[in-house]
């Protein structure tokens, strides 16, 4: 075919990516500084930093259909804001870190229908409307499977909220405030498989909250059956500690790392786990004492400080 038969296909492709960038609100986004991934000429991702934005902003955010994740980072995504966001209709992956909507706020993510993934990185940090129960909105979406919940002033009322979704079927968290006994309410997830689990924050100014991942959480842990895969980091542990884990008739994996543990206990641990993949990674003494004494006010063994 001679070159010149080629053109007026060549033309109209060239015609239509440009009508459809004139019609693409993530343009406008772009020069604002958000990344956008394409395929086929169509926004599927997006990353913003949106301490800047406004209504207009979110606006356009709103109008984008073909995303399927975004990734949303600054303190303008709130209750009068993520409303804007009902657009989003085919997001199945949605994370934000530094959001400050209220827990009344979190009613507003049943727009976003097939999310599967949630990660709150840093949500409404020593905001007094968010005591955490609003996460409880969350049982709206019915397929969402995993939940990130890390770096809150949130406690007990959080951990309560995230027992109500029984959709859920992995969890992560760390650096939050509650007292030991909330991890109880995990218990109450039917179709839990994943948990990912670091220590609680110290209260600064005061006396520190006791861990909250300790051998009585694994204790607690242990009576979720369901559970295939764990990561536990940021503790102080023995073998005994972690003895109760041989009750999970489906774990597959157990990962420890960031932690206080003697290598002896690891090895007892993965005789007393033949058929887990036991993956431990050692913590220097230098950062079990900066990590786990200095910053998170945990109490650890001479021994395990060598």
């Amino acid at each position: 075919m001679p070159r010149f038969a080629l053109l007026p296909a060549i033309l109209a492709a060239a015609l239509t990516t440009t009508a459809c960038l004139a019609d693409d609100p993530t343009v406008a986004l772009e020069k604002l500084g958000a990344k956008v991934l394409r395929a086929q000429g169509a926004p599927v991702e997006l990353s913003a930093d949106v301490d800047t934005w406004g209504a207009a902003e979110y606006k356009l955010l709103g109008a984008c259909t073909t995303l399927k994740k975004v990734n949303l980072n600054g303190k303008t995504l709130t209750d009068e804001t993520l409303p804007l966001l009902t657009g989003l209709k085919e997001v199945e992956e949605f994370s934000t870190n530094q959001s400050t909507l209220s827990d009344d706020g979190y009613r507003h993510f049943a727009a976003l229908v097939k999310l599967r993934g949630l990660s709150l990185w840093h949500p409404s940090w020593s905001l007094e409307t968010f005591t955490g129960s609003g996460l409880a909105h969350l049982k709206s979406l019915p397929n969402l499977r995993r939940l990130t919940f890390a770096g809150s002033t949130t406690g007990d009322a959080a951990y309560a909220a995230v027992g109500e979704l029984a959709q859920l079927e992995e969890f992560h968290t760390w650096h939050t405030m509650p007292t030991p006994g909330a991890i109880r309410h995990l218990t109450k997830l039917p179709n839990l498989k994943v948990i990912r689990m670091g220590q609680r924050l110290p209260r600064w100014g005061g006396e520190p909250l006791q861990p909250t991942l300790d051998g009585a959480a694994v204790a607690v842990l242990a009576g979720i059956p369901s559970l295939e895969r764990l990561e536990l980091f940021e503790a102080v542990f023995t073998a005994a500690d972690l003895q109760p884990l041989a009750k999970l008739p489906n774990l597959k994996q157990l990962k420890i790392h960031q932690t206080a543990i003697a290598p002896d206990d690891v090895e007892q641990l993965r005789k007393l786990l033949p058929s887990v993949k036991v993956d431990h990674q050692p913590l220097p003494a230098a950062e079990i004492e900066t990590l786990l004494v200095k910053k998170l006010k945990l109490t650890v063994p001479d021994e395990l400080k060598k």
